[in-house]
């Protein structure tokens, strides 16, 4: 933390400033080497930029002094924003996201993040909905997303309603009380009559297909595994299945409630598809 203040008092300028400190939270987190930094501009320049210029640094700033993550050490390492090229921040702890180019805010705004909740899952499997600490990059835009559930969503469902799990295979038949069978026909799950005759399901967020006591499992690429509507107007995919995007839920901007994903108002994504470009820098603390 000594290192940071003698940091502070001998100035900087206001890009290096900014990039010092994500380079802080960023790899202080992973535990990376450090190797000493410094810089030179004037204390005024400095001052404007910790303490107005970029919305919400001074809750950067109490942060410095309470999050866990080691702030010991100041590492040396290439920063995008340094060669003016623009870049997305996203604060979790702040549940805020901010574009800026070196030394301009393009646009900010408040965000939802991972809820940091656990969901175990029979024989020791278990996910933690954490959104990803790091930098990351936009690698590509999309209008109007589908969400395909990973199996996470069915096992949180099962839980919720108290009932089994079953994961329906392309060369399945699941027996229906009716008659009739559960199966997989080209894209589509579809109840199937004894005369032939098939019945596509309809499926999506909270119309998850029950079938004796079972929450079933469609296989990827069914329709029946595509949720429109449930992530937003627009999705900026960072990779590993995490994205920016917008919600079905506005109300839950501000909070931590994801699965992971950075959420955002849909008029929100909107502007961030319309400005950023394929191929910028995400830095996440």
């Amino acid at each position: 933390m000594s290192d940071v203040r003698h940091f502070l008092k001998h100035g900087g300028t206001p890009a290096r400033v900014l990039v010092t400190l994500i380079a802080l939270l960023l790899l202080g987190s992973a535990g990376l080497g450090a190797a000493a930094i410094t810089a030179r501009s004037s204390r005024d320049q400095t001052r404007q930029v910790l303490d107005g210029h970029l919305e919400g640094l001074e809750d950067t700033k109490r942060q410095v002094g309470l999050v866990s993550d080691s702030l010991q050490t100041i590492v040396d390492a290439p920063i995008d924003s340094a060669s003016g090229k623009a870049y997305l921040v996203v604060s979790i702890a702040d549940r805020r996201l901010w574009y800026r180019d070196g030394d301009s805010l393009l646009f900010t705004t408040r965000v939802a993040t991972g809820s940091g909740k656990v969901l175990a899952k029979g024989g020791g499997n278990q996910w933690k909905f954490e959104t990803p600490r790091g930098r990351l990059v936009v690698l590509s835009k999309e209008s109007d997303p589908a969400w395909v559930p990973p199996d996470w969503h069915y096992v949180e469902v099962a839980h919720k309603k108290k009932l089994g799990l079953v994961n329906l295979k392309r060369t399945d038949e699941i027996p229906l009380p009716d008659g009739s069978v559960l199966a997989v026909t080209g894209s589509n799950v579809v109840k199937r009559f004894t005369d032939g005759a098939e019945e596509v399901l309809e499926a999506g967020e909270g119309k998850d297909l029950i079938v004796n006591g079972n929450v079933i499992i469609p296989p990827f690429g069914t329709n029946q595994r595509r949720f429109p509507g449930v992530v937003g107007t627009h999705r900026l995919n960072l990779g590993d299945g995490y994205a920016l995007h917008g919600t079905d839920v506005p109300s839950s901007i501000g909070s931590a409630a994801s699965h992971g994903c950075v959420r955002l108002r849909n008029e929100d994504i909107e502007t961030l598809f319309r400005i950023v470009p394929v191929g910028t820098p995400v830095y996440i603390y």
